[in-house]
């Protein structure tokens, strides 16, 4: 497996299609890995895009090069590597897609360096995190489907990932994407990842990080105080919902669209939960393939 190093980290990655075609790049979210896109990358290599699907910090074979770097699991941080990712490889520019903590990422890189992005594909639409509003109270059912990020701010739950992790994000699995029958070959194929030695204390970062109960990296604080400006996308951009997704539900009014001031389309995918590439290969495919109409590589 491929990698490259960026000023903090060690990205291994895996590689679609010519290395001169235009860059596409997919990115996977928690609790997931790169096995989300098997379905994904190899049509859009066979278009003549080289596709790229990095680990992303915490999974794999992905590894931070000093031992003083934060273990951070805030959107700054993944946007940031996101951006040293493409500028090791020396992508100026490329279509960007990914869901859950990925498509955090590809908004990231979208809104604050729009140059890079030549199109998004991002499941649930706008998924920069605001966290000075983090306080405020959702309905009961929406606190209800968040339980999992209360129990990882307690030591109960640091303790109980450490020793459960498969358990707890296989029950993830279930409860996002109840209509997704799965089984246990396809989770274990992507659980290996979990076994990162940094997966825990970036998972825990950043469930606390996002409601101001854990501080961000040092480093990153320009950038995180860039995106409490909740800034717009401007970049031409298809969001994915999963109809069935069981820990963002597909809401009556898209809100969200009013960030994206390019060209933006919600797409709503019948009896697709949370996992939208795995779920939904073809889909995602149509969306990147359309996304990228009319723009320039």
């Amino acid at each position: 497996m491929p990698s490259v190093r960026t000023p903090t980290l060690e990205i291994a990655y895996e590689a679609h299609g010519p290395a001169d075609g235009a860059p596409v790049v997919l990115l996977h979210g928690f609790p997931y890995d790169p096995r989300c896109f098997d379905q994904v990358a190899p049509p859009l290599a066979a278009d003549g895009c080289r596709v790229l699907v990095p680990y992303i910090r915490g999974y794999g074979a992905t590894r931070f090069l000093s031992a003083d770097t934060p273990r951070s699991g805030e959107q700054a941080a993944f946007g940031n590597d996101l951006r040293e990712f493409m500028d090791a490889l020396g992508i100026r520019r490329a279509t960007l897609a990914g869901y859950d903590w990925g498509g955090r990422a590809a908004c990231v890189v979208a809104a604050l360096w729009p140059e890079r992005a030549r199109a998004l594909v991002s499941c649930t639409g706008y998924n920069i995190q605001d966290i000075a509003g983090s306080a405020t109270p959702a309905p009961a059912a929406q606190e209800h489907r968040l339980w999992y990020q209360y129990y990882f701010n307690t030591a109960r739950g640091v303790a109980g990932l450490t020793e459960n992790r498969r358990d707890i994000c296989r029950l993830l699995w279930t409860l996002w994407s109840p209509d997704w029958a799965f089984d246990e070959a396809t989770f274990e194929a992507s659980a290996r990842s979990f076994d990162n030695p940094d997966f825990v204390a970036i998972v825990i970062q950043s469930y606390r990080h996002r409601y101001g109960y854990a501080p961000g990296d040092p480093a990153l604080l320009d950038i995180e105080a860039r995106l409490q400006a909740q800034p717009a996308i401007v970049v031409p951009t298809i969001n994915l919902h999963g109809a069935s997704d069981g820990v963002g539900p597909v809401p009556r009014v898209d809100r969200a669209a009013a960030k994206f001031t390019g060209r933006y389309e919600r797409r709503l995918l019948p009896k697709v939960g949370h996992n939208v590439p795995q779920e939904a290969p073809a889909e995602t495919v149509a969306a990147i393939r359309d996304a990228m109409k009319g723009t320039q590589p």
